[in-house]
């Protein structure tokens, strides 16, 4: 149902540095690129993760309660992506970890404060 998602940036290439390195973990790579923005994907017809300029030119700023959760495929991939975004800068929101029976998550912020959070359920 989700086609993709967009991130706001102030600067994109140093986000784009952040997730070309990070979502490589995940098997994903650049599929689209414009002035204004970057799309991350792992192949046609995938969801993907953008990473943008705001469209008004006014400065991009996190939302309040607005999250994006990153299916990992395994506890495993949710230590190795939570762990790869610290070391890439990303600030800590929760380590890697259980949440209730079923479900597996980290959390962290990039590099302009948007939530990321990797699970498995």
């Amino acid at each position: 149902m989700i086609g993709y998602v967009t991130l706001g940036t102030n600067d994109l290439e140093r986000g784009a540095k952040f997730y070309d390195a990070l979502l490589a973990g995940m098997g994903a790579k650049r599929v689209m690129e414009m002035e204004r923005f970057i799309a991350w994907g792992t192949g046609p017809g995938t969801p993907m993760l953008l990473l943008m300029k705001p469209f008004d030119g006014q400065p991009a700023t996190v939302g309040n309660g607005a999250m994006v959760a990153l299916a990992a495929g395994s506890k495993e991939k949710v230590d190795a992506l939570y762990k790869k975004a610290i070391e890439l800068g990303a600030k800590d929101e929760g380590p890697a970890g259980p949440r209730g029976d079923a479900f597996y998550g980290g959390y962290c912020r990039d590099l302009d404060g948007n939530k990321l959070c990797f699970f498995h359920m």
